[in-house]
């Protein structure tokens, strides 16, 4: 499903965010991308995601590789993958509903079919009842459901969370983690981010160590 191959990532200046990275994730599995602020971990997650180009290596994503294709079906392959931001990035005057319904509309969806499928994700993530409600006045945990239901509404493959746990108290963090294991036990690839040892070690879950942008475990 995710394969990537001495993948490296410098910026300007020369500074490695990532060095030689090479790993695999099968289809359907959860894995944790692990390691300190700065180790590389929301690089890589954009590099799998497509929004940035490594500067060497090759990433080959459900089959494809993201730079043998055109770069005009690029974006054909993304709505493969959902990604969750750790600072959620929602509109802030739009409700929840126009938040996770915005992507479909990027992609044209009918407005029909967008109805019926928002409902549904919202039902799923339970903020059925705060559909009309700005995004500005939600509570962390609501706010990152609403980004987890934005990623889910296109049917990903793949679901990339980038540290979303990083914003919320321990009760609401086992809640968004079990929320993605929900959304693994139906076959979803989900890959996510994160340096909190304790909810690493509460899941028996498959971890990729990253240490200055190295792989370490």
């Amino acid at each position: 499903m995710i394969r990537m191959f001495h993948v490296s990532k410098n910026y300007e200046g020369g500074s490695f965010a990532l060095s030689d990275v090479t790993l695999k994730i099968a289809k359907g599995e959860f894995v944790f991308i692990t390691g300190s602020s700065g180790a590389g971990k929301t690089t890589l997650l954009k590099i799998m995601f497509g929004s940035e180009a490594p500067s060497e290596g090759q990433i080959i994503i459900d089959g494809r590789n993201y730079f043998k294709i055109p770069r005009a079906e690029i974006p054909y392959l993304r709505r493969r993958i959902g990604f969750v931001f750790q600072d959620f990035k929602l509109l802030p005057q739009g409700t929840v509903f126009e938040n996770v319904a915005l992507s479909l509309k990027v992609m044209g969806v009918g407005s029909i079919e967008v109805k019926r499928r928002v409902q549904k994700v919202l039902s799923y993530v339970k903020l059925s009842h705060r559909a009309n409600f700005r995004a500005a006045v939600l509570s962390g945990g609501e706010a990152q459901r609403v980004a987890i239901a934005r990623a889910l509404v296109k049917d990903p493959a793949i679901i990339l969370a980038d540290e979303p746990t990083g914003n919320l108290d321990p009760h609401l963090a086992v809640e968004t983690i079990e929320l993605f294991k929900e959304v693994n036990g139906r076959g979803t690839t989900v890959v996510v981010a994160t340096h909190d040892s304790t909810l690493i070690a509460r899941y028996a879950k498959r971890a990729i160590g990253l240490e200055s942008g190295r792989v370490v475990a």
